[in-house]
């Protein structure tokens, strides 16, 4: 299978993909915001302990405080000392409470960085007043502290191997679980199913997505039902057949001793003759049973061919000749203009086709009519077979096409009830149906409608 064809695989790369699109572009984000905040931006202390000065000279202590609050703001605690005293509050740690006499006693620039541990800048910056006053900036800053670039370098691999570890972790789980959960679905159908458990389904897990899992999914829940429908159909067939043949079976066994125990030859002769007619009559429902379990199992390898429907259906007609005349039965097609044409299986076709007709001369009195005609009906042809027989009730037309379903009008003709029911799956299997309803002043009418050939 080309992977470049797979749903899945696109899924997971383009999943992937994006992972690593976000670690590298909320790390990077992330990382320089944090270096922002934690590199130095160079101050330049001369400059501000002039300006703290100025304020100092200006406004006094007020002033200076002011602008201690100005800087405080900035990020920076700073104020001017002079003679060892502090000219405006400031707030300092401890331990740089202690070490600053000793710094301001060396009356140089100092520039301490880090303090200590405290990660933050420490300065002495001397200044000259326009009073010839000599201060001291004493200023401290924990925002504006240098990292090294090195430091930086192990900030940035550090973020960027947290978040790909984070995301990679949280896609992986979600992958995993994407791909496991029905995967274990269909395990678990498969051992329902190998339990006996036919009804056993996935359901398609995964909601709307439609990848390869979601399609093995349908397709095994579609082999289920197949499966299903087959095991259900054999086993009824093999009931409804068991079934049908006690009764022909019993009658044979009963005829067969009743020959036997005759000492009349000519007795004899006539039960051996009802038995040959007992085994033909089963010799046909089983062949109509082998025949409707073909087509409810598929039809495998069916041939079809373009074919004309209504010379079909008056060929059929022409071969219930015979067997109409025996009671009768005038049989009537209506000539059609043109050929109507199909395409499908003749031998089945001409199966459905010879069941509709026999089964219309059965239900006909005798001396009655069948009429035979095909006609095109919105794209479909349709082949109409009427009789004139006491028709169907209303509440049984439904159960008409039922296998063995014979009917309260069962007594009027011989039959086992499969006719019909073949027609029936004779025309699904062509894309067809067929319908049946009385006919207005009696009788039957059943229409079979297939498909019309293209072109």
């Amino acid at each position: 299978m080309n992977p470049f064809k797979s749903s899945l695989y696109w899924r997971l790369l383009l999943w992937f993909c994006a992972v690593n699109l976000l670690v590298l572009v909320l790390g990077g984000f992330l990382t320089r915001r944090f270096i922002e905040y934690r590199t130095e931006v160079e101050i330049d202390w001369s400059a501000l302990a002039q300006s703290a000065d100025q304020a100092w000279q200006q406004g006094g202590a007020p002033a200076l405080s002011a602008w201690a609050a100005r800087q405080r703001h900035e990020g920076v605690e700073a104020t001017l000392f002079q003679d060892g005293r502090p000219l405006a509050p400031i707030r300092l740690p401890q331990s740089v409470w202690h070490a600053l006499p000793g710094m301001l006693a060396a009356d140089r620039v100092l520039v301490l960085r880090p303090w200590r541990g405290l990660y933050a800048y420490v300065a002495v910056q001397p200044v000259s007043g326009a009073d010839g006053q000599l201060r001291q900036l004493v200023a401290m800053s924990r925002s504006h502290t240098r990292l090294r670039p090195q430091t930086r370098e192990q900030i940035l691999f550090g973020v960027q191997l947290a978040l790909s570890l984070l995301f990679i972790g949280l896609v992986g789980w979600w992958v995993a679980r994407s791909v496991a959960k029905p995967v274990q679905a269909l395990r678990d159908a498969t051992r329902r199913m190998a339990a006996g458990e036919l009804s056993a389904r996935v359901d398609h897990p995964g909601g709307a997505t439609r990848d390869e899992l979601a399609q093995l999914a349908g397709d095994f829940d579609a082999m289920a039902e197949r499966i299903e429908a087959l095991v259900t159909h054999d086993r009824r067939v093999l009931q409804d057949l068991s079934h049908e043949l006690r009764s022909p079976l019993a009658r044979l066994q009963l005829i067969l001793d009743l020959a036997q125990r005759s000492d009349d030859p000519a007795r004899a002769a006539a039960y051996f003759a009802q038995a040959e007619q007992e085994i033909a009559r089963l010799d046909r429902m089983t062949g109509d049973m082998l025949a409707l379990s073909r087509m409810e199992g598929g039809l495998p390898g069916m041939e079809r061919e373009r074919l004309d429907f209504a010379e079909l259906a008056q060929e059929g007609l022409q071969q219930a000749v015979l067997e109409a005349g025996a009671r009768h039965i005038r049989l009537q097609w209506q000539p059609v203009d043109g050929p109507v044409e199909v395409v499908g299986s003749p031998v089945l076709l001409e199966r459905a086709l010879g069941n509709l007709i026999a089964n219309a001369i059965k239900y006909s009195p005798e001396g009655g009519d069948v009429e035979l005609s095909v006609r095109v009906i919105d794209r479909q042809a349709e082949c109409l077979v009427r009789d004139h027989g006491p028709g169907v009730p209303e509440a049984e037309l439904d159960s008409l096409f039922r296998p063995f379903f014979r009917g309260s009008n069962a007594a009027r003709a011989d039959g086992h009830g499969l006719g019909l029911a073949i027609a029936q799956r004779v025309a699904k299997a062509h894309g067809g149906e067929i319908l049946a309803r009385n006919g207005e002043g009696g009788g039957l009418e059943v229409r079979l409608r297939l498909p019309l050939a293209d072109g």
